[in-house]
């Protein structure tokens, strides 16, 4: 098997599928250029019994040619054959396969939400040929990859019909982490600093494509100039391209990240029901379908009791492109160049690092040491008019609630050095815990934790802070 980075967890889920000794059906399913289709071709290069892509926008009976002409390739016929639908397709694929000397047969569909077609029957000649024929034999891996997430849980995994309990295995392909990043960017001999890494992952997220399309003989400025603000850029035109490949109704989808862009702090479904006038059960789909692509995340508010969290807005490819390349509409192909200490892309840079942090909170855990410990995670707010004091309320976006008894109240702060706390910051710092263990009425101990790019500098107001979290324990 071809070396990869990370997926190892997947990796043993696929390969555990094809020694089961037994008929499997796994989905894999994620963002688009996340490596679906690059991790199953890792797994299984050699031991393809048939493969077959479905084509984007493409008719019916141009997915059953391709589909005929795969089938021509494999039994290495001189002729494709003709067919009409897709119970005849499934049939010479059945076929095919009895006449496969293979021990274990590896069949994969990728793009399969593209292959359903308008009044295709896909779905129902799938059901069938699995139901009628694979699952009653102990020799298929039947793996079934796409982009449309809403389509592969809808169809596949949460189907209501025929594949109803069908699915043996579930893997959801999620972004690499900063550790992971670092040894791709190392396998391309790229060796920024971690500093540089940070930045870089602030801006195209874990993303295996769009990592792959740096250029590691020019600076990370040079790269985010090329790929976003050159019109000729691999990524100028990639925000519409990707949504409108991940989901149906994309405009509607691109409402609601648009409003959640607009608030760093989130949204409660409510106000997002309100804003966007997305309601009932098409937002809860809707947000559920941008959960699972790791494009929102739903934050808990410490001390609810009700099931509504906060939505944030998680993917820092949306995030990025909707700060810079939609409200700027520069014409300028080296405004990153260009604009560095400009203060809007400084304090995008630290809202972007809090973005980093939440995306790393077992690693924060693991470097407090209390990665054994049971923990919840949530955020908190307040305004003047819920507290009986004399302040304009308070906010907390990170809050670490533990077992034993203690809370890591977390500020996350992104910086070219060490991060300095001077006497009226101090006082800010000491007045928000007041104000929280008041509001809260929270008996708890309270630990002011700070998680920085290279800690803390040590003066006579750094006292304040109990924990320290640094860069180096986020790619931990």
């Amino acid at each position: 098997m071809k070396k990869m980075v990370g997926r190892e967890k997947e990796i043993k889920l696929l390969e555990e599928a094809y020694s089961s000794g037994k008929s499997e059906l796994a989905v894999v399913y994620g963002r688009r250029r996340i490596g679906k289709t690059f991790l199953i071709q890792s797994v299984f290069r050699e031991r393809f019994s048939f493969s077959y892509t479905g084509a984007h926008n493409k008719s019916q009976a141009e997915q059953l040619q391709n589909f005929a002409d795969c089938l021509k390739e494999y039994s290495k016929s001189a002729f494709a054959p003709a067919l009409k639908n897709w119970n005849e397709a499934f049939s010479a694929l059945e076929k095919l396969l009895c006449e496969c000397r293979a021990k274990r047969k590896v069949v994969f569909f990728d793009e399969m939400p593209w292959i359903d077609t308008f009044k295709s029957d896909f779905v129902s000649a799938f059901e069938y040929f699995w139901n009628s024929w694979a699952a009653n034999r102990d020799d298929i891996l039947f793996v079934a990859c796409g982009s449309a997430t809403s389509w592969m849980v809808d169809k596949l995994i949460e189907n209501q019909g025929g594949l109803h309990n069908r699915i043996t295995r579930k893997i959801n392909l999620h972004p690499f982490s900063l550790r992971e990043c670092e040894l791709f960017l190392k396998k391309k001999n790229c060796y920024w600093d971690r500093f540089q890494i940070t930045q870089c992952y602030m801006v195209l997220g874990g993303v295996p494509f769009y990592l792959n399309l740096l250029d590691v003989n020019n600076s990370l400025a040079q790269n985010i100039d090329r790929l976003y603000f050159d019109k000729d850029g691999a990524l100028h035109d990639e925000f519409n391209e990707l949504y409108n490949a991940l989901f149906s109704g994309a405009d509607s989808y691109i409402r609601i990240v648009e409003k959640l862009s607009e608030k760093q702090s989130g949204m409660s479904r409510q106000e997002l029901a309100r804003i966007t006038k997305i309601s009932g059960g098409t937002l809860t789909r809707m947000l559920a379908n941008l959960e699972r692509c790791d494009f929102v995340e739903c934050f808990s508010q410490f001390g609810s009791k009700s099931n509504n969290g906060t939505y944030r807005l998680t993917d820092f490819f949306t995030l990025f492109h909707l700060h810079f390349c939609e409200k700027q509409k520069s014409k300028d192909k080296e405004y990153w160049q260009h604009n560095l200490m400009n203060p809007g892309i400084v304090s995008w840079q630290g809202i972007s690092f809090e973005q980093v942090c939440f995306a790393h909170l077992d690693q924060i855990k693991k470097s407090l040491g209390i990665n054994g410990i049971a923990t919840e995670c949530s955020a908190w707010r307040c305004t003047s008019r819920t507290i009986d004091c004399n302040t304009d309320g308070a906010q907390i976006d990170l809050l670490i609630k533990r077992a034993d008894r203690v809370i890591n109240v977390c500020e996350m702060k992104f910086s070219q050095g060490e991060f300095i706390i001077d006497k009226s910051y101090e006082t800010k710092l000491r007045n928000r815990i007041e104000i929280f263990r008041v509001a809260s009425k929270c008996k708890m101990a309270l630990l002011n934790t700070f998680v920085t790019t290279f800690g803390v500098m040590k003066n006579s107001h750094s006292g304040v802070v109990q924990n320290e979290v640094v860069l180096d324990d986020l790619f931990g």
